[in-house]
C-alpha cells in the first residue's frame, strides 16, 4: 500500500498473462464449436462417398475419376448396407438462372426426396422434390433462399418458370419450391443452390448415367464407423480398385477438426503462459526490493520474539497477495476480451472452467515459487545486522 505504483506495475505481469492465457483459450474453444456446428450443418450421422484419383501411369497425368458412379448404385447401397438409414446420389453442376431481366450464377444439384432428410434442410415454402418428380424426369425446381431472393427479391416465386442453363443447353422449370435459409456450411453455401430432380439433370440436361456422388445417413452415430467399413468393402467389390472412391466420415472430420484445434489452443496457451512467468518474475524482484527497504522492520519483529516462520510466512503471503489479485483481474479482463473477441469474428463464446482454474491455480503457484526466496531471505536475516541497518 506504500508504493502503489510499484505494486500495480507488478501485479500487471500477471494480469496480462492471466488475461492472455483466457482469451487465447476462448478464442480456440470457440473456433471449434463454431466448426463443430458448422460440420453438423452438414446433417447428421453423414458418411459421404466421393470419386477418387485416376494414378497416372505411361506419361499420362493423374486425374479425378468423374465417370464411376450410377444411379443404381443408390439402390443398391440402400438394400445391402444394414448401417445405411438413407442414400442420396446428386449430380453437381453449375449452371445460370434466369428470370425475366435478372440473371445469377449458381449451383445446380441433382437430387432425390432423400437428400432433404440426410442433410437436415427443408423448404420454407412450397415443396421438395418428390418421386413422381425422378419417375417423370420433370423440370421442377427448388430454390436456395438466396437464389429466390436475387431473381424475384420480396415476390412469392411458387408457380413461376425460370431458365436454367446447363451444360450449354437451355431449359424452362417450374419453382415449386424455396429453402429455408442455411448460410454458409464449411466450403458450402446452401442458400446459392437450385435443386432438381436427378433423373432431369442426368436424362435431359447432361445426357450422362454418372452421378457425382453419394451423401449417406447412418441409422446413429454408432452405426456410422462401422457404416465406412461396409461402404469401402461395397465399392470395392463393386469397381475393384480403392482408388477410384473416397469415403469420408462426419466423425471422421470432426475427430481431425478437434485434434488441430485442441492442438492449436494448447499452442496459444502455451505462448501465452510465458506472461505469466515474465509476471513472477516482476512479483520476485519487488519482493526483493521489499525485504531490502523493510530490513529494519524485520530486525526490530525478531528482537521482540517474531520467529522465522512468522517472517517467511509474512513475504510469502504478500507475493501471493499479489499474484492472486493480479490472476482475478486478468480472470476478468480475459473473460471480457475473449467475449469481444468471439463477438467480433462471429463465434460462440466459450470458456472452459478447467483452463480458468488452470491460470489462477497457476498464478497462485507463481506467487509460491517466485516469492520462496525473498521470503526465505528475510526469514534467514540476523536480528542485530538487521537493527543497525540504515
Amino acid at each position: 500500500a506504500a508504493n502503489m505504483l510499484r505494486t500495480f506495475l507488478s501485479v500487471l505481469g500477471i494480469v496480462i498473462g492471466v488475461a492472455a492465457v483466457i482469451m487465447m483459450v476462448a478464442i480456440g474453444t470457440g473456433a471449434q464449436v463454431q466448426i463443430t456446428e458448422q460440420i453438423g450443418g452438414l446433417g447428421s450421422n453423414l458418411v459421404t462417398v466421393h470419386p477418387g484419383r485416376a494414378v497416372g501411369r505411361g506419361g499420362r497425368v493423374s486425374r479425378d475419376v468423374t465417370d464411376v458412379f450410377t444411379l443404381g448404385m443408390a439402390q443398391q447401397m440402400q438394400d445391402s448396407l444394414t448401417g445405411a438409414k438413407n442414400v442420396a446420389p446428386t449430380v453437381e453442376t453449375m449452371g445460370l438462372a434466369v428470370y425475366g431481366n435478372t440473371n445469377t450464377r449458381t449451383q445446380i444439384i441433382g437430387v432425390t426426396p432423400a437428400y432433404e432428410e440426410v442433410v437436415d434442410h427443408h423448404p420454407g415454402l412450397g415443396r421438395y422434390i418428390h418421386h413422381l418428380d425422378l419417375e417423370d424426369n420433370a423440370k421442377v425446381a427448388v430454390l436456395g433462399s438466396e437464389v429466390a431472393e436475387d431473381l424475384f427479391g420480396a415476390a412469392n416465386p411458387i408457380g413461376q418458370e425460370i431458365s436454367l442453363t446447363v451444360s450449354g443447353h437451355r431449359f424452362t422449370f417450374l419453382v415449386v419450391g424455396v429453402m429455408e435459409s442455411k448460410g454458409q456450411v464449411l466450403f458450402s453455401n446452401f442458400d446459392n443452390r437450385i435443386y432438381v430432380p436427378i433423373t432431369t439433370l442426368l436424362n435431359r440436361a447432361m445426357s450422362t448415367k454418372f452421378v457425382s456422388g453419394f451423401s449417406i445417413q447412418a441409422m446413429s452415430q454408432a452405426h456410422a464407423r462401422p457404416l465406412v467399413d461396409e461402404l469401402e468393402f461395397f465399392l470395392l467389390n463393386r469397381l475393384g480398385d480403392s482408388n477410384q472412391f473416397r469415403v469420408m466420415s462426419q466423425e471422421t472430420i470432426l475427430e481431425t477438426v478437434s485434434q488441430a484445434t485442441q492442438t492449436m489452443t494448447l499452442l496459444l496457451g502455451a505462448i501465452a503462459g510465458i506472461a505469466l512467468v515474465v509476471g513472477g518474475i516482476g512479483i520476485m524482484n519487488i519482493m526483493l526490493v521489499t525485504v531490502s527497504e523493510r530490513t529494519r522492520e524485520i530486525g526490530t519483529r525478531k528482537a521482540i520474539g517474531a520467529k522465522r516462520r512468522h517472517i517467511l510466512l509474512q513475504f510469502l503471503m504478500e507475493s501471493m497477495t499479489l499474484s492472486v489479485s493480479g490472476g482475478l483481474l486478468g480472470l476478468a479482463l480475459g473473460w471480457g476480451g475473449g467475449y469481444l473477441a468471439s463477438q467480433a469474428v462471429n463465434w460462440p463464446f466459450s470458456v472452459s472452467l478447467t483452463a480458468a482454474a488452470v491460470a489462477i491455480g497457476f498464478s497462485t503457484m507463481i506467487g509460491l515459487f517466485f516469492g520462496i526466496y525473498p521470503a526465505v531471505k528475510a526469514a534467514k536475516l540476523d536480528p542485530v545486522v538487521a537493527l543497525s541497518h540504515e
